[in-house]
């Protein structure tokens, strides 16, 4: 019998920005095969060449105006160690929670605003709570989207009074940070640290963070679900309900290879629990077939055989790439603007999820384990994520307000050396490789967290992570693909980065 087969392009796709085309081939309502590209050219990586080394600091937090303070700690972190200086731990506090403030308010804006926004739209209409969801998340009139920007906004001025604006901060230098915050900026910080979390768990959670603490386990989840109206009707109730009902944890699988970069350094007098080895937070590892092994940053390499670069062949690690735009739309194999990031020569995924497993969430160690990775895994870990950094952030501003001291110290000049930085931002692991010859930026590579996610196919035509998760996935009406748009949601595109 003859096939039902049909291309179709998504395009733009970003609720944010419009950088992303996805491509999808279906055949008899499945993706067969996918193409994620990045439609835009930036160029910062040579616009930073032949600059001064600090001019790192001030143009990088503007590759994103949303992730703008993970570009410059990630900037600075590849400066101290280009100069071979040690950041003092109250510097490391500020940094710490700046970066955090900014990763939670992303968690909850793209769930509440970006993600669960899609359970309103028509295809979703024959779901049994579809009307609450509408209710809840219609863009600029559920209760819940306004709420989300009302009550995340409190963890962006955490970061403006730290670092005097945001976004395009700049407050952070090799050795330090450019200030100590006063005690009223610490106090100030502290209350709204405070006000947030009490809104997460009352609207978010539905529980206190103590009593997340205790679902360990699927079968622990379910009864936590079952334990409590609140439960239920939070937020987080809400998505496992609509998302289990309307099967999100049978879509956007992958490969099962994950990557995390770490970054958030815990000072070696401070109270904050790490989630796993190495003295920072987040574990920087590699996560395959249910293991994780240590992070080893020699064995990151790019491709540029499907993106429309020029310059080499062979994949290079970043301190030895290049960006050489070029498009001629003739060799018909070059499909976007974004590298081919490989681990060990492995597409990897990035972001919470892998977090978590890095740091060996029990749950959702479980949940990949049982399940695989999916959709509603992916958004689950999104979700939760701040159960896990709310405490560190209000620990590193409780030690802030208690200790006098060292917040910067002095770097030598910048004349020759490389370093890199390397960070877990709100989507996931954050690179920075810098060369410094003769006083300036020689070469100045960046790998993204939607760089590693929205990949590009390599040499050996292996799709990257993105691609690898829309095949497979049921479409019920490919002229509305909701189920596939799901799928790249669950990842939180962020295009501006990757074509930096």
């Amino acid at each position: 019998m003859p096939r039902d087969k049909k291309q179709i392009r998504i395009f733009p796709f970003n609720r944010v920005e419009g950088d992303l085309k996805v491509h999808l081939e279906i055949e008899d309502g499945v993706v067969r095969d996918a193409w994620c590209a990045g439609s835009m050219y930036r160029g910062f990586e040579n616009i930073l060449k032949g600059r001064g080394p600090l001019d790192g600091l001030v143009i990088t937090p503007r590759i994103c105006g949303i992730c703008t303070t993970a570009h410059l700690t990630a900037a600075a972190r590849a400066l101290d160690m280009a100069c071979g200086v040690r950041v003092p731990g109250n510097a490391l506090r500020v940094r710490n929670a700046a970066l955090l403030a900014e990763m939670i308010q992303n968690d909850v804006r793209h769930a509440v605003q970006l993600f669960m926004a899609d359970f309103t739209r028509p295809g979703y209409g024959d779901h049994p709570l579809h009307g609450e969801a509408r209710r809840r998340y219609e863009p600029m009139k559920g209760t819940s989207a306004l709420q989300a920007v009302s009550e995340s906004r409190s963890l962006l001025e955490i970061i403006a009074i730290l670092g005097g604006q945001w976004p395009h901060s700049s407050f952070m230098v090799p050795g330090g940070v450019v200030c100590l915050p006063s005690a009223n900026d610490i106090s100030q910080c502290r209350h709204l640290a405070r006000h947030y979390r009490r809104w997460y768990e009352e609207r978010v959670l539905g529980c206190s963070l103590e009593r997340w603490s205790e679902v360990t386990s699927r079968a622990a989840l379910k009864e936590w679900l079952a334990a409590s109206g609140a439960h239920r009707k939070s937020e987080l109730g809400f998505f496992i309900r609509f998302a289990r009902t309307a099967g999100l944890h049978k879509i956007g699988g992958g490969r099962g290879h994950f990557i995390g970069f770490g970054g958030l350094v815990i000072p070696k007098d401070s109270e904050a629990a790490a989630l796993g080895r190495d003295g920072e937070l987040f574990p920087p590892g590699f996560y395959q077939d249910g293991e994780a092994v240590p992070l080893d940053q020699q064995r990151i390499t790019e491709a540029i055989d499907c993106s429309w670069f020029a310059g080499y062949r062979a994949p290079r690690h970043p301190f030895e790439g290049m960006t050489r735009p070029y498009a001629t739309g003739n060799e018909n194999r070059q499909y976007t603007w974004a590298k081919a990031p490989r681990y060990d020569g492995l597409p990897a995924e990035t972001g919470p999820l892998a977090q978590m497993l890095l740091a060996g969430d029990p749950l959702l160690t479980e949940l990949i384990r049982e399940e695989g990775p999916s959709v509603f895994a992916r958004q689950l870990a999104r979700i939760v994520r701040s159960s896990r950094t709310l405490p560190a952030l209000e620990t590193w501003l409780r030690e802030l307000s208690r200790r006098q001291g060292l917040f910067y110290n002095d770097a030598p000049p910048l004349e020759q050396g490389r370093g890199f930085g390397l960070v877990e931002a709100p989507r996931g692991a954050l690179g920075h490789w810098v060369v410094i010859e003769n006083g300036a930026i020689q070469s100045y590579q960046v790998i993204t967290p939607t760089t590693w996610n929205a990949s590009p196919r390599d040499r050996q035509g292996a799709r990257g992570p993105m691609e690898e998760a829309l095949v497979g996935t049921p479409v019920r009406d490919p002229d509305d693909p909701l189920e596939a748009e799901l799928v790249v949601r669950s990842f939180d595109p962020c295009l501006v980065c990757t074509v930096h």
